[in-house]
């Protein structure tokens, strides 16, 4: 019995499901499929796209410094917390995927790319993908170690080595995810890292532009 090879070879989504994990092993190979921006293909790693975005803005929210006061009022338990961390996570997360990859877009465009608000959103969702891996591989075991103390002010995770340590490896993280920016819009637009990196810093005008424009409006 033979298996016909076109439905032998995976759909489009599979193929996008296998390349969200393959970004850690070989990010040039995925970034340089983002190159197909066509709607069947967009449409295919819509959901890898939105659970990479709200992951990472989860991850977000647990590195700014209104995490660790979350349980000082006593009004919160530990299942409210992981609730609001989840949606404000989740916002989070949809504000910077549409805010910044408007940012990218504006600032690729300045340095002469003609690719797609679209295309640059994808981007930066799958450069997002080390914050992802903090959350699901750092922060369990910052938990085991700390507990609620984590989201309170003056418990067992302040002093020490530890939070040092913790602060380091989310700064690691970040980086990590900057770098796979960089390597994102370089690959996508098949450009030099210089070029890539000047994308970079008029995407930053651009979302200072943006903030600017908002606390104006407000």
């Amino acid at each position: 019995m033979t298996v016909d090879a076109a439905s032998a070879e995976p759909s489009r989504e599979k193929r996008w499901w296998l390349r969200t994990l393959a970004v850690f092993q070989s990010p040039t190979s995925v970034f340089a499929a983002l190159r197909d921006d066509s709607d069947e293909d967009a449409e295919a790693r819509q959901e890898p796209v939105l659970l990479l975005v709200w992951l990472a803005g989860i991850a977000g929210v647990l590195a700014s410094p209104t995490r660790g006061r979350l349980l000082d009022t006593g009004e919160m338990d530990g299942l409210v917390v992981a609730i609001v961390l989840f949606l404000a996570g989740g916002l989070y997360g949809l504000a910077s995927y549409f805010v910044g990859g408007g940012a990218l877009y504006y600032g690729s465009r300045a340095t002469g790319s003609d690719g797609s608000y679209r295309r640059s959103r994808h981007t930066l969702a799958f450069a997002a993908a080390p914050l992802v891996l903090l959350l699901a591989v750092v922060w369990p075991i910052r938990l085991a170690i700390y507990g609620g103390d984590a989201f309170r002010t003056g418990g067992t995770d302040e002093g020490g080595v530890g939070p040092w340590l913790f602060a380091g490896v989310d700064l690691a993280f970040f980086l990590w995810a900057l770098a796979l920016l960089v390597l994102g819009v370089r690959t996508v637009n098949e450009w030099s890292a210089l070029r890539a990196v000047g994308a970079l810093a008029f995407s930053l005008l651009a979302l200072l532009g943006f903030t600017l424009a908002i606390l104006f409006v407000a």
